[in-house]
């Protein structure tokens, strides 16, 4: 009995016809036999989960930079929550959870050391500009290796919602477009949990015009937020909010800019940031061969130019190896 060809004949029977079919995927770039056990959106799952990438995310900022506590959210904590919002409007859409599952763990892999603003600084640094969507394309199609294999080889469904899951770009299937959704509400609403923590606004502060209608605590918007898809999308080929909610989200969305993100004290490491990361991509764009032979070697072959190289291997850096590095390049041995 071959377990995924079970698993294939059920996605039929438990989704709308409009979803995304493990057994119609478009398939990967490089031919795979399949697997007895696992559809191919599962394996997708798998093989991100046990990836390099994956790990170092526990050690990327999500807004705080170096936050003094155990609760502030990670890029990792930020993508998991991510997960279990997607799953849960998939779900109750009846598509695809499989393919969101794993389109939503990798949809952050390509992001920088210091979120936001190691971002930033790469984007002004690089001559064609820096996307983390595109570079955590680039982490699951290039820089992943194992044995033999050159990147993750996924499904063209997960590679196009990972591209696809952030700014105006629209993912050709409706679990891609759940992504956009669920990184926007998990966002929103772990930042305001942070930011409440971090003292710089409370749960007072929020508009009420907004709490009105959205909830009064995390849980009451999340529930919100999603019930909204829920209730505008499903039973139609659609994933959507509902007016109303989709325009006080963005509202809050707004508020979060204004008040947290481009706070002073959240802003305030942000120099410092742009600092150390432009002095680390100088010292290596000085001399390429600074860099590591185990990461240069994955250019063996392959025509890339000096840029592409230094800025997969600084975006790869998790906050403290980056500090660590500059350390130990411009701090003379001995001092603190």
């Amino acid at each position: 009995m071959c377990l995924r060809v079970e698993r294939e004949k059920l996605e039929h029977l438990m989704y709308f016809d409009f979803a995304t079919f493990a057994d119609s995927s478009k398939g990967r770039k490089n031919y795979e036999e399949q697997c007895d056990m696992r559809t191919i959106f599962q394996r997708d799952r798998d093989r991100i989960i046990h990836s390099k990438s994956f790990r170092r995310l526990k050690h990327k900022t999500q807004v705080f930079i170096s936050p003094e506590g155990d609760h502030f959210r990670t890029r990792l904590t930020h993508t998991l929550e991510v997960s279990q919002i997607a799953r849960t409007i998939a779900r109750a859409l009846r598509l695809n959870e499989d393919l969101v599952e794993a389109i939503s763990l990798g949809h952050d892999l390509g992001h920088t050391p210091f979120g936001h603003s190691g971002e930033k600084v790469l984007n002004k640094l690089c001559k064609n500009g820096f996307r983390h969507n595109e570079q955590s394309l680039r982490v699951v199609d290039f820089l992943e290796r194992k044995n033999d294999r050159i990147g993750l080889n996924l499904t063209e469904e997960v590679r196009d919602g990972i591209l696809n899951h952030s700014g105006s770009d629209v993912s050709s299937t409706l679990e891609g477009k759940i992504i956009k959704y669920a990184d926007r509400i998990a966002y929103i609403n772990h930042d305001i949990d942070d930011a409440i923590r971090a003292g710089i606004i409370s749960e007072g502060s929020l508009p009420k015009e907004l709490t009105s209608v959205l909830g009064h605590s995390s849980s009451e918007r999340i529930n919100t937020m999603i019930g909204a898809i829920v209730k505008k999308s499903y039973g139609n080929p659609i994933v959507e909010m509902e007016e109303d909610i989709y325009e006080a989200t963005m509202e809050l969305r707004k508020y979060m800019f204004n008040r947290v993100y481009l706070d002073s004290v959240v802003k305030s490491e942000n120099h410092k940031i742009d600092r150390l990361l432009t002095e680390l991509y100088n010292y290596y764009d000085e001399d390429i061969m600074r860099i590591p032979t185990d990461h240069l070697n994955i250019y063996d072959n392959v025509d890339a130019d000096k840029e592409d190289i230094i800025t997969d291997y600084i975006a790869g850096m998790t906050d403290t190896y980056a500090i660590k590095q500059i350390k130990e390049i411009f701090i003379p041995k001995g001092w603190s």
